[in-house]
């Protein structure tokens, strides 16, 4: 086998096929969230992964008025909504990529 032959046997052992989930998710990537606005409970997906386990997760409640992030002169009700969020979820946010809860978080409050 020749240095050519060798380059391309090298080349195609390199190249991976593409996760199937990313493409049905319709991510970028994997811990991309991408909005669902056709989907009709959940508002976002993402494709996780953490080392080797990979996860697809729906969160997020469809039509929500979430609080968003924190915005200059924002109100007193927008801070203890999130702050609620943030508390009563905190124990699930803390479990980290492979929960809706840490995405939530994360994308929408």
């Amino acid at each position: 086998m020749g240095t050519k032959e060798r380059n391309v046997a090298a080349r195609k052992r390199r190249t991976r096929k593409k996760d199937p989930r990313l493409a049905r998710a319709k991510v970028a990537g994997f811990n991309k969230p991408r909005k669902t606005p056709g989907h009709p409970k959940k508002s976002h997906i993402v494709v996780a992964k953490v080392g080797e386990k990979v996860k697809t997760i729906r969160f997020g409640q469809q039509g929500a008025k979430t609080a968003g992030k924190p915005k200059a002169g924002e109100s007193e009700a927008m801070k203890r909504k999130r702050a609620s969020f943030k508390a009563r979820h905190a124990k699930n946010i803390a479990k980290g990529k492979m929960s809706a809860a840490y995405w939530a978080d994360k994308v929408k409050w």
